[in-house]
């Protein structure tokens, strides 16, 4: 089978979903890309394209960024481009307008082990509660939110230390593989789909805010370090410095350690030993390592405390 005839359409934004589509450029007949379209963003709310129209404008790919996914032109040139497969990946919802028009149907890359983790911050989820593996999906689209067949998973290992940074890009790359092998086998007819079974402990990927990504020292510990390394380097674990006469500081934590110590402190005292920042915890010592005041520039805690004056901060909340 010439492979490079196969028609796709890739629908996504996020630079998640350029290895994926260098992958299906290489291989396939990549003819279009759908992605978002474009926004103001940062301080200055310039427009900055995203990483997958970069790529497509890079590789003189025909792209579109349709702000409707219902709009009935849209879906006619869709149609008109008869794919063979649609390939999603970090997109929002499809409809089924959409997602029914391919040969061989729409299929999802989703960076968990389906059918735990739905939802949009499955990699900061599966740190965040020390998931010994982690992994991706493949799966057909239907009309609600990861929850089609699933077709393929490959089920990796987590380093104990991983943040979320670094097992993103892990996943990206053995995702767009995974979606390879997806498509060469739905081809070959060597598939077989099965349904999601939620069974036991069921797990969701919630949508990050400001509410959960904020740190709570009566956790332990280990909940505490591994809340740090699972928001690093996005979009950061927050908690608030307090001094003494009750203002406030807001700070961001990357990077941390811990100890286990049986201590009679009030949890999230804020304590300087060299140079280091101690806090306090249900079980012991949280230690920071990489740090930045919101709204300054990310850095070590020793170079950090060079420049802040932490003795006049008590505690953190």
């Amino acid at each position: 089978m010439n492979f490079k005839k196969v028609k796709i359409l890739f629908m996504g934004t996020a630079e998640f979903g350029i290895p994926t589509l260098e992958i299906l450029n290489n291989n396939f007949d990549l003819n279009t890309i759908i992605t978002n379209y474009d926004k103001p963003s940062g301080r200055g709310l310039k427009i900055k394209f995203s990483p997958v129209k970069e790529f497509a404008i890079s590789n003189n790919i025909k792209f579109l960024q349709p702000k409707n996914l219902k709009d009935q032109s849209l879906v006619n040139e869709i149609k008109s481009i008869k794919p063979d497969f649609i390939i999603v990946v970090a997109f929002r919802m499809i409809p089924k307008i959409i997602w029914e028009i391919p040969k061989y149907g729409t299929i999802n890359l989703h960076a968990s082990l389906l059918p735990n983790y739905r939802g949009s911050a499955p990699i900061n989820w599966a740190i965040i509660n020390n998931e010994e593996y982690s992994g991706v999906t493949t799966f057909f689209i239907d009309d609600k939110i990861d929850t089609g067949d699933i077709l393929l998973q490959e089920k990796i290992k987590l380093e104990k230390n991983i943040n979320a940074g670094d097992l993103h890009d892990k996943l990206k790359v053995i995702g767009a593989r995974t979606v390879e092998r997806t498509i060469i086998e739905i081809l070959k007819n060597k598939l077989v789909k099965k349904k999601q079974v939620i069974e036991g402990n069921y797990k969701t990927a919630f949508k990050l805010d400001k509410k959960n990504i904020k740190i709570d020292w009566n956790q332990d510990c280990l909940s505490i370090y591994n809340k740090i390394r699972g928001l690093s380097p996005f979009p950061g674990a927050r908690t608030t410095l307090i001094d003494t006469n009750g203002g406030n500081k807001k700070v961001i934590f990357y990077e941390s350690e811990f100890e286990i110590f049986n201590h009679n402190q009030k949890n999230g005292k804020l304590l300087k030993e060299k140079d280091l920042i101690k806090i306090t915890c249900s079980d012991g010592y949280v230690l920071i390592k990489n740090l930045k005041m919101e709204g300054k520039k990310r850095m070590n805690t020793r170079s950090f405390l060079n420049g802040f004056n932490i003795e006049n901060y008590t505690s953190v909340k």
